[in-house]
């Protein structure tokens, strides 16, 4: 592959991701906000967002985006956008990328942009680093994307310097959201993009929310209680559930409750489910492996009950308690319920 001149590629963008409900995913948020801390150290590049969306209004979307402080929208309109396609998205994306020619595209690492950001990649010949949880950029002015690699025991940082645009997808929850800035008025460009409906492989015949409510549930909570192996089966998640209920929260799990069928994968915590970051995760049962402590090590208040002493929890935990979670979990919930306690003791 000839090289190509790097000089021509400029500021830095971050793909808008709707959800099924047609509202703004939180990651695109933070993502803004980390663009703007590069764009600082790399002398005020220029700060865009790019949104794919169907003909209907989309300009709550093109506020938020311009409240978190892009200084631009391209925004791509199609009926054909209304529900995500890997094809369309791959398409319009790309397109839009050899169109402007963007330094660098950050992504949210959720379900569809994990999906389609290496079909972009793959088709504009340039590298993605996929799952990060840091950016930065070096000595060299590069995009330094940092990401968990060998089951999460090291942390590489990763650099694209011969291929444009630098790419990394990132995961949800282990960047800031920035505060809303009401004065910040963002241009918006559309982009002529043209799209066929008929390259789209599937059709999307009818969605059933349940699962994407349980799944933003989690990514959202403030308060989460978390069960694992020491849960013992799937009925005893119920002494969780009124925990959760109790406090106002969510029900979260590890890998081994989830592979052992006690709880969907929309509950999962970890490397290989969601990112979480509340004001207050609660660990049950979990000794701590640290494809686990990937997805909650960033939690404000980390409350850690395990009758093991040694479990790896209690070395991030801010308060540990060493007994059994059958009696301390009700305990702690009739204590709430009586109002002996509150969230925030």
């Amino acid at each position: 592959m000839s090289e190509i001149d790097l000089t021509q590629y400029k500021g830095i963008w971050v793909v808008a991701e709707r959800t099924q409900s047609n509202k703004l995913a939180g990651v695109s948020l933070e993502l803004i906000g980390a663009a703007k801390q590069l764009s600082s150290q790399l002398g005020e590049e220029e700060v865009c967002a790019i949104l794919l969306a169907d003909n209907d209004d989309a300009n709550p979307m093109i506020k938020q985006l311009s409240e978190a402080g892009a200084s631009k929208v391209y925004l791509i309109q199609n009926d054909c956008l209304k529900d995500y396609s890997t094809e369309l998205y791959t398409k319009a994306i790309c397109d839009a990328v050899e169109m402007k020619k963007p330094s660098i595209v950050l992504i949210g690492a959720t379900t569809t942009g994990r999906d389609f950001a290496p079909r972009v990649s793959s088709r504009l010949n340039t590298g993605l680093t996929a799952d990060c949880t840091e950016l930065g950029i070096n000595e060299k002015g590069l995009l330094a994307a940092t990401r968990p690699t060998f089951g999460g025991s090291l942390m590489a940082t990763i650099l694209c310097q011969k291929t444009r645009p630098q790419m990394a997808t990132v995961r949800p929850k282990v960047l800031p959201k920035p505060e809303p800035d009401t004065s910040n008025t963002a241009q918006v460009e559309k982009l002529d993009i043209q799209l066929d409906a008929s390259i789209a492989k599937t059709k999307i015949l009818d969605c059933q929310s349940l699962c994407e409510t349980l799944c933003a549930r989690i990514d959202e909570a403030d308060i989460i209680v978390a069960g694992g192996r020491g849960m013992k089966n799937a009925e005893n998640f119920k002494i969780l559930e009124d925990l959760a209920k109790a406090l106002g929260g969510a029900v979260g799990a590890s890998r081994a409750a989830v592979d052992a069928g006690w709880r969907g994968h929309c509950d999962q915590v970890g490397q290989t489910g969601k990112t979480v970051s509340p004001k207050l995760y609660i660990a049950c049962g979990i000794s701590g492996a640290i494809q686990h402590l990937a997805g909650m090590n960033s939690s404000d208040v980390i409350i850690a009950i395990n009758k093991d002493s040694e479990a790896p929890i209690f070395g991030i935990a801010t308060y540990g308690i060493v007994g059994d979670l059958f009696e301390i979990v009700p305990a702690l919930t009739e204590s709430i319920k009586n109002k002996q306690l509150s969230p925030c003791s």
